[in-house]
């Protein structure tokens, strides 16, 4: 093999042992919190040496910093979907159930986001004010425009993100309590995860009127 076609190669091994590291990471700060998290549990954790964390984030700020970031733009992936041109209904559905997809499938990784809102977010404030704050007026202007095209109920378009993320998150953040009051067990079946999913979203849509 030369060299040209190893480069992509060691690219690709490379992208996996952060992802790996971060998936890893997620999990340990999710449940230790930043001040209990170690490096060497996040290694146990990856199934790698604690200097092949170090090689990929040289301190476990650096680290976190880097978890919150991926977290907040897999999230924010969803938004794509809202777009003046879209259909209502088939936009705010797509969004919902990435969100809700992520809250199933990626449960810590909302964890770690509370944990850091509920600490005053030292690490993602500049993002929650900057960059958040500017995709929200975005896509609440792509709503408003909807709202005045007559396409869908009058909302505040502004809360409605923050109804959304509440109602989605929810299921992540206190699994727990919704397990123990369905008295189903941990994580939740795909029949209760499809249940919640259905209920949400015909919550949305008749608060914004596009229910059929």
């Amino acid at each position: 093999m030369n060299a040209v076609s190893e480069r992509p190669a060691k690219g690709r091994i490379r992208q996996a042992q952060e992802a790996a590291i971060l998936r890893a990471a997620e999990q340990v700060f999710a449940r230790h919190g930043f001040a209990g998290a170690t490096m060497q549990a996040i290694a146990d954790a990856a199934a790698c040496p604690k200097s092949t964390v170090h090689y990929y984030f040289s301190t476990k700020e650096a680290l976190h910093r880097a978890v919150l970031d991926d977290i907040l733009a897999t999230w924010l992936e969803g938004t794509e979907a809202l777009v003046p041109e879209a259909d209502p209904r088939e936009a705010l559905t797509q969004y919902l159930r990435h969100k809700m997809a992520l809250a199933f499938a990626r449960p810590d990784a909302s964890r770690v986001f509370a944990n850091e809102l509920l600490h005053e977010a030292p690490q993602l404030s500049t993002a929650l004010r900057q960059d958040l704050h500017t995709l929200v007026r975005e896509k609440a202007a792509v709503i408003d425009g909807w709202i005045a095209a007559g396409r869908m109920a009058p909302v505040d378009s502004t809360h409605l993100f923050f109804s959304l993320w509440a109602m989605t998150q929810t299921y992540a953040d206190f699994e727990v309590q919704v397990a123990s009051v369905l008295g189903t067990p941990r994580p939740l079946a795909e029949a209760e995860q499809a249940r919640a999913m259905a209920h949400v979203e015909q919550f949305v849509l008749r608060a914004c009127g596009l229910t059929a």
